[in-house]
């Protein structure tokens, strides 16, 4: 992207976020490409770098270990490496394995479901691959604690084999010495020391002549003298000689490790650069988590809609200071290419255009950013911006003279590819002059189809967005009755600077202030009053939509917990309803079975019976005879024991009970020759010649 003027992205703060980019970085990589971090125009590259921020944030978000841990910069030891006839040193070594180990891990981590799920962050190894030998090879000659293995070569186990033996040999020797010369008086406090490597014993001075042996030394004090014997001199010059070969075939293992490994020196310093650039990701990831950036959808027009976007470094400060951030909503677009932004001093005009510029910026270098999620971001391809004060004494140019000579250039420059950004476009001439400028500067870049934001106090550009296809007003709220800013930016209307309200508010005379009113322009302060009152107005409608919208929301809670509630009660009742249903059909099964038993024993006394005639009115009377106590079921014996029939009409709230199967209940409503009688909880549709009057038999003491 070409950014015009140089310090352009300073004047967006892009550089606190790169600063704070840095911080999150371990690795000496990873914090060199934050510095040389870009910002492109090419979708698939942003498109990319985006994804795998938003992968390595769900990555920590979701508490996933992702191996990181190896942070050292080993690209001097990797270059000595790839150097003909170079050796590494086993500390060298030790940082090589730990690289290989570390990229065996990441390489490890990426499974087969890993690598569909995680795709972009994979796509950093997918290029490359992983060689185990390398790891096998400086196994072979180093161990964990940094030495160069006995059998890393057929002579190296042998020297160290002897060594070993003329240690153990001289170890012997020595002791005798020593024990020998202790017993003499000889020995001082400390019997034996080193010197030179050489093993030596502490001897009183005095006595120094009388020991055989070579002199190395003696103590600052004088008082003790360090003396080789003379019976392991020989030994000492052998244990030398052998270490002097030990040393040599260290270094010849080395070297060859080194030659042998030295094919890979390329492919470790790209494990080391995709360990780098692991560790830039999470640092984006990092920062994202820290200022609840999201991934929005981007394409590749140029156009811009921050739904619900917050100023990032604002964000972040007032998240450390426990305050509320207001998020904004702006869209640019073909249609919708500038907006002016009116309203009062310190009401957030210029923090609202940076907000748009530092989240593209920062979209297009890669970097997630603190928007809804729905949000639609689209791609620059220049960014002009020209904030505050642009007086240059070195050229002798006043603000204005600075202000024009960047207006020159965003004229001359921009295209339907160009975000710009312009403070106070006009200020620091003739407001009338300045103000006619700044109209014909913003209709030339409107026709240029550039996009961007500008804010004023100059009503004639609130009045040009009017009536020019493309530009549209944006007001900064002001709570005119506390006479404090809202920082809430609505589009569609201008807004006021609030001049005299600013002043009431820092307590000028208001006798002055109603001085500075008389010399106003009376048009223009009845347009900036209508402003006010405009805002006001709108103020209270969006504070009763906020109203009827909660209204709504619990209307909407209410007829859910209804339908709740009612959804309960129907299946409460047909639940009664079919425990009813089951209770009449097993009183109508008992009665089934009696009725079998008795037919039965009819039978039977039929057979047996002389008199037929008994036997058969006894069957004339089990069939025929309703009345008969024996049909009356249990249901029909409960109900007459605690009802008894009243002979007055059905009416509305009476109690009744039905003739046909005894069950109880109240008159809910009568509907010609038919009642609604609720029977438990279920209402039931039932004639009225169906139902007799009852009332409930009192209990008597």
């Amino acid at each position: 992207m070409k950014v015009y003027p140089e310090n352009a992205l300073s004047q967006l703060e892009f550089d606190k976020i790169i600063t704070i980019l840095l911080n999150y970085c371990q690795t000496t990589i990873g914090k060199e490409m934050v510095n040389d971090i870009r910002i492109h125009t090419h979708l698939k590259y942003i498109q990319t770098a985006l994804q795998q921020t938003q992968e390595f944030k769900y990555i920590r978000s979701a508490g996933q270990y992702f191996p990181t841990d190896f942070v050292m910069d080993i690209r001097r030891d990797l270059k000595l490496l790839g150097i003909p006839g170079a050796q590494l040193v086993v500390e060298q070594w030790l940082l090589v394995r730990k690289l290989a180990d570390h990229t065996s891990q990441v390489f490890k981590w990426f499974d087969a479901e890993r690598q569909s799920a995680y795709a972009a962050l994979y796509e950093i190894i997918a290029d490359t691959y992983y060689e185990k030998c390398i790891i096998e090879m400086i196994d072979v000659v180093v161990d964990e604690r940094g030495s160069v293995k006995d059998n890393a070569s057929e002579d190296l186990a042998k020297i160290r084999m002897q060594l070993y033996k003329k240690r153990q040999e001289l170890r012997r020797i020595f002791e005798k010495v020593v024990s020998k010369l202790a017993k003499s008086g000889y020995t001082a406090d400390i019997d034996e020391s080193f010197s030179n490597g050489r093993r030596v014993v502490a001897v009183f001075s005095e006595y120094k002549r009388q020991v055989k042996g070579f002199l190395h030394g003696e103590s600052d004090s004088r008082k003790t003298a360090f003396i080789e014997p003379e019976e392991t001199i020989e030994l000492n010059n052998e244990l030398y000689s052998l270490e002097q070969e030990e040393l040599k075939e260290v270094q010849r293992v080395l070297r060859q490790l080194t030659a042998q490994l030295s094919p890979y020196s390329s492919l470790l310093m790209n494990y080391l650069q995709i360990i780098g650039q692991f560790d830039f990701v999470k640092a984006k990831a990092l920062l994202a988590i820290d200022m609840n950036a999201q991934l929005p959808m981007v394409n590749n027009l140029a156009t811009s809609h921050l739904i619900d976007a917050y100023h990032p470094l604002l964000y972040m400060y007032n998240k450390s200071s426990g305050k509320k951030t207001i998020p904004v909503i702006i869209q640019l677009d073909d249609n919708t290419r500038i907006l002016i932004i009116s309203g009062p001093n310190a009401g957030g005009k210029t923090v609202s255009m940076k907000t748009l510029g530092l989240n593209q910026v920062m979209l297009q270098s890669g970097l997630l950013i603190p928007v809804h999620p729905d949000s639609q971001m689209g791609i620059y391809k220049q960014l002009f911006i020209q904030l505050g004060d642009t007086q240059n004494l070195a050229f002798e140019l006043s603000t204005y003279s600075s202000h024009l000579i960047h207006m020159k250039h965003f004229i001359e420059n921009a295209n339907g590819k160009t975000l710009f950004f312009i403070d106070e476009l006009g200020s620091g001439s003739d407001p009338h002059l300045g103000g006619a400028f700044a109209e014909v500067i913003l209709e030339e870049l409107s026709h240029r189809h550039a996009q961007g934001i500008v804010t004023t106090h100059y009503l004639n550009l609130k009045v040009m967005a009017n009536h020019n296809k493309g530009i549209v007003n944006g007001a900064m709220q002001f709570d005119e009755v506390k006479l404090e800013p809202l920082y809430q930016l609505v589009i569609g209307k201008p807004g006021s600077s609030y001049t005299f309200a600013i002043a009431e508010r820092i307590g000028l005379p208001k006798n002055l202030i109603n001085r500075a009113r008389k010399l106003v322009d009376s048009h223009h302060f009845e347009l900036d009053k209508l402003l006010n009152s405009t805002e006001q107005d709108l103020q209270l409608i969006q504070k009763e939509r906020r109203d009827l919208i909660k209204k709504l929301k619990e209307v909407d809670i209410l007829q859910a917990e209804l339908s709740k509630t009612l959804n309960k009660e129907k299946h409460l009742q047909q639940i009664n309803l079919l425990k009813e249903q089951n209770r009449v059909a097993e009183d109508k099964f008992t009665y089934l079975k009696e009725m079998e038993r008795k037919l039965k024993q009819i039978a039977l006394d039929w057979k047996k019976a002389e008199k037929k005639e008994e036997v058969v009115k006894n069957l004339y009377n089990l069939l025929f005879k309703k009345n008969d106590k024996i049909v009356i079921n249990k249901l029909a014996k409960k109900v007459d024991k605690n009802y008894k029939e009243l002979s007055k009409p059905i009416e509305v709230g009476a109690t009744v009970k039905m003739k046909n199967n005894y069950q109880v209940g109240e008159v809910l409503d009568i509907k010609g020759k038919r009642a609604i009688v609720k029977i438990g909880q279920l209402p039931m549709n039932i004639d009225l010649v169906d139902l007799v009057v009852v009332e409930k038999i009192t209990a008597t003491s």
